[in-house]
C-alpha cells in the first residue's frame, strides 16, 4: 500500500512538473509550428503529455495502462501510434524551436554577453543489431572497431556556450550504396514531412 502511495505522489510531481514546464516553453505553438495537428479524436497535446510523462516515470506504455492512476490515458495505444507514425510532424523543426526557447528563457540569462556560442555537429554509430524491418537499415562502417554494423549514422546538432551543451536535432543518415541498405524505405506522400527528411545518404 505504501508503495502505491508513494507511485501516486512520484505521478502527480511529475504531471504537475511537466505541465509547467509545457507552459513556460510554449510546447503548444512549436508543436502547431511542426505541423502537429489532430485529425480526429483527442488533442495533439494530451498524446503529447503523455508520452513525454512515461519517460520521467520510467513506465512502458503498456504497464502504464494496465495500473489505475490519476493521470491514465483516456486513450488506447492505437491512437499514440497513429501520433508516433505520424510523416507530417517535422520533428526536426519542433526540437530546434524548443532548443532556441530554452536557449532564450533559461541559460542566456545565465551567461556573459561576451561569451562565444557555437554549433557542434557530432557523427556517431548507431546500432540496431537486433533490427530486422527497420526502414533503410544499413551496413555501416565502425571506424573504432574497424567492421561493419547493422544501424545507422546518427548526425546531431548541438548547441553550446562552452559551459552548457544543448542537443537541437538530429537525423538518422543511411547510405546510397544498396548493396549495403538491408531495407528500402515504404513509399509515401513526398508532400509530407517524412519525405522531406526522410534517412539522408552517408
Amino acid at each position: 500500500m505504501k508503495i502505491i502511495t508513494q507511485d501516486c505522489q512520484n505521478d502527480k510531481y511529475v504531471s504537475s512538473t511537466i505541465k509547467h514546464f509545457f507552459k513556460n516553453y510554449r510546447i503548444v505553438t512549436i508543436l502547431k509550428v511542426a505541423n502537429a495537428y489532430k485529425s480526429k479524436g483527442f488533442s495533439i497535446i494530451a498524446v503529447f503529455q503523455y508520452l513525454f510523462s512515461l519517460i520521467f516515470t520510467n513506465r512502458s506504455m503498456y504497464m502504464d495502462m494496465l495500473m489505475e492512476n490519476d493521470r491514465k490515458a483516456n486513450f488506447g495505444k492505437d491512437t499514440v501510434y497513429r501520433f508516433m507514425n505520424s510523416i507530417n510532424i517535422n520533428w526536426i523543426k519542433f526540437t530546434t524551436w524548443l532548443s532556441a526557447e530554452i536557449i532564450k528563457k533559461s541559460i542566456n540569462g545565465l551567461t556573459d554577453e561576451n561569451r562565444i556560442n557555437v554549433l557542434i555537429i557530432d557523427d556517431s554509430l548507431f546500432e540496431r543489431p537486433s533490427s530486422k524491418k527497420v526502414e533503410l537499415l544499413a551496413k555501416v562502417y565502425d571506424h573504432v572497431n574497424k567492421v561493419y554494423k547493422y544501424g545507422f549514422r546518427l548526425l546531431t546538432l548541438g548547441w553550446s556556450d562552452g559551459n552548457t551543451f544543448l542537443p537541437v536535432n538530429s537525423c538518422l543518415l543511411s547510405t546510397k550504396n544498396k548493396k549495403n541498405r538491408i531495407n528500402e524505405a515504404k513509399i509515401i506522400d513526398k508532400r509530407s514531412n517524412g519525405h522531406k527528411k526522410g534517412s539522408l545518404p552517408l
